[in-house]
């Protein structure tokens, strides 16, 4: 559903800033990293798939919105059915958390719909580009995500995108969380690259500037704000492992 970008967020950059970063070394990823090889043959196979070379398109529903991490020459609204925009990729202990507060990253889980951005990748450099987002986005093997050519509805047509989903093999699928339970999480965790409330904030913030509003996420953002606001009026600069409860 769209709606005009009127709406005051409660999670704010000043709330943001108050959740203690990460210090520490980063701790190597889990599994296996994939070969150059590995993502060749994932190059190949997505291509084998295409539309044609002109309309390779990718479907963003997360951060890929305020960085797509691509090149692109033309960017939609789009509505990919039969999938959810969902905080059901666990436990992040590499990104954005830690051993003490792991995070939980977004993903496309079966059903609903999600609204989000379909970019189209440059015909003359379309295997640079899907190599950059399969490195970018399967980091490990098994990995916590797949990619899927899915079917995006778009003002101006249908079309197809390539999707990176969540793989519920994979051993990191967390479905089944409530909006508090996943509110806890973002409140306090960070990590190398930063905190879950700044990812939660951008990708809001993001969506109600291309006009979505998310009212789930927009629900979530309230909560995660409203728990860094308890947490820290009293003393603001807390130290992390003092904010939030111990999820490890």
């Amino acid at each position: 559903m769209t709606a005009p970008n009127s709406r005051r967020m409660r999670l704010t950059p000043e709330l943001v800033a108050r959740v203690a970063p990460y210090v520490g070394a980063p701790r190597p990823l889990p599994g296996t990293p994939p070969s150059d090889a590995d993502y060749d043959a994932a190059v190949r196979e997505i291509l084998a798939y295409a539309p044609s070379r002109e309309a390779v398109w990718l479907f963003a529903f997360g951060s890929l919105i305020w960085n797509p991490a691509c090149d692109f020459v033309e960017r939609r609204v789009g509505i990919a059915p039969g999938w959810h925009r969902s905080f059901c990729l666990g436990w992040d202990r590499w990104y954005r958390g830690s051993d003490k507060h792991p995070g939980l990253m977004l993903s496309l889980d079966r059903g609903g719909q999600c609204e989000g951005a379909v970019y189209r990748l440059p015909p003359a450099a379309v295997e640079t580009n899907l190599g950059t987002l399969l490195r970018r986005e399967i980091r490990t093997k098994p990995s916590g995500h797949l990619w899927r050519w899915v079917s995006v509805r778009t003002a101006v047509g249908r079309l197809r995108a390539i999707a990176f989903v969540i793989n519920r093999d994979g051993g990191r699928y967390v479905g089944r969380l409530s909006l508090p339970e996943i509110a806890d999480a973002l409140a306090v965790a960070a990590g190398p690259w930063g905190s879950m409330a700044e990812y939660l904030y951008s990708t809001v913030h993001h969506l109600e500037e291309l006009g979505i509003h998310d009212r789930r996420l927009w629900s979530l953002q309230e909560l995660v704000g409203d728990r860094i606001g308890a947490a820290t009026a009293a003393a603001p600069g807390l130290p992390h492992d003092a904010i939030g409860p111990d999820l490890a």
